[in-house]
């Protein structure tokens, strides 16, 4: 499969789960999809990134290499809301290295309090706060404070989440 003509070809979920099936577990397949996804070319980014997600969901193993690059995308300023959205969304489901742990919370916590946000990253944001405050008891009161105070500016998915964590 070229990978690249697959993303490009349709932007659906058949054709996700496709591109998900041709990787597999395959290490050379995944460094494909993820050179595609930094590459920078805007649509193939964004389109990578769904596929992508959905990997790692499967075999988190697959990202290890990756997560240097993936925190430092997440903040340059202007990236695609998509590939913000799908690298939170793999965030959450799985072990992060402890380099990572400052700048990911750091991440968050900000994004978890713009007003403009879209509500699927808070959400993400809000259970990788989550899942770090059993290592990091200290955020937890934050947290719930953040949410507490937002409470009535929110969705229903933000106060799903933020219920689930108070």
């Amino acid at each position: 499969m070229d990978l690249k003509s697959a993303i490009l070809q349709e932007h659906s979920k058949t054709q996700t789960d496709a591109i998900v099936r041709y990787i597999g577990n395959n290490k050379e397949r995944f460094a494909e999809l993820m050179q595609l996804f930094f590459a920078g070319e805007y649509r193939v980014t964004q389109r990578a990134a769904w596929p992508m997600s959905y990997c790692v969901r499967e075999h988190p193993e697959l990202v290890k290499p990756y997560f240097k690059k993936l925190i430092q995308l997440l903040q340059t300023p202007g990236v695609h809301n998509a590939v913000v959205r799908n690298i939170l969304r793999l965030l959450q489901d799985i072990s992060i290295p402890k380099a990572y742990h400052g700048p990911l919370m750091n991440y968050c916590f900000t994004l978890i309090e713009k007003n403009d946000e879209p509500v699927a990253n808070k959400a993400f944001s809000l259970t990788i706060l989550d899942h770090l405050s059993k290592q990091y008891p200290d955020i937890r009161q934050e947290l719930q404070l953040i949410i507490r105070e937002r409470w009535d500016y929110e969705t229903p998915a933000f106060r799903s989440r933020g219920k689930k964590i108070l």
